[in-house]
C-alpha cells in the first residue's frame, strides 16, 4: 500500500527538519507511541499501541533513518511485529521538504506492506486506520508551530 500527501507547515525548512529529526518530538506526534529508545545514532525502537477496527494491537517497532540531507530530505525504514500475533509491518517513508512562500511543504510517501494475520484484516480497514494516523500526525505537527496547517486543497488536516 502506498500513501502520499503534502503537509503545509508555517515554519522554515530548517525548523521543520530539526523537529522531524528529533525522535522524542516525532514520537510525540504519533498517538500510542511509548518506550522510545535510541539503539544507535540512526536507529530507534519503540512500542505502538493502536486499535484497528475492533482489534487492539501492540507493535514492537524499529526505525532506521537511512537518509538525512539537511534541510531537504529524510528517509526512514520501519519494521514492526505485532505482539501476540503472527505478522509483520514494513514501511519505507520518504519526506521531501520544499520551501513555500508561507513556510514549508512536507511532501511524503509511505510504502507499507503487511504480512500474516495482520495483512488478512483487509486493506480498506488498514487504509482507513493509516489515514487516521496521518491526520493525527499532521494535526500534532501543526500544533507545534504557530499558524495553520492545510492540505493541498486548502482543507484543514
Amino acid at each position: 500500500m502506498i500513501f502520499s500527501g503534502d503537509i503545509k507547515v508555517p515554519a522554515s525548512r530548517q525548523e521543520v527538519f530539526a523537529k522531524l529529526n528529533n525522535v522524542e518530538f516525532f514520537a510525540s506526534c504519533i498517538e500510542g507511541i511509548s518506550q522510545v529508545e535510541q539503539i544507535s545514532p540512526t536507529q530507534y525502537s519503540a512500542q505502538l499501541k493502536t486499535k484497528v477496527a475492533y482489534i487492539q494491537f501492540t507493535f514492537s517497532i524499529t526505525v532506521e533513518i537511512t537518509e538525512s540531507i539537511f534541510p531537504e530530505r529524510i528517509v526512514a525504514k520501519s519494521q514492526g511485529v505485532p505482539i501476540g500475533m503472527i505478522g509483520r509491518l514494513v514501511s519505507l517513508t520518504t519526506a521531501q521538504l520544499l520551501e513555500d512562500a508561507e513556510g514549508t511543504i512536507i511532501s511524503y510517501e509511505i510504502d507499507m506492506s503487511l504480512t500474516g494475520k495482520l495483512g488478512s484484516i483487509g486493506q480498506p480497514v488498514l487504509k482507513s486506520k493509516t489515514k487516521e494516523l496521518e491526520k493525527q500526525f499532521a494535526e500534532n505537527l501543526r500544533n507545534s508551530f504557530s499558524g495553520s496547517l492545510t492540505s493541498p486543497n486548502n482543507e484543514s488536516v
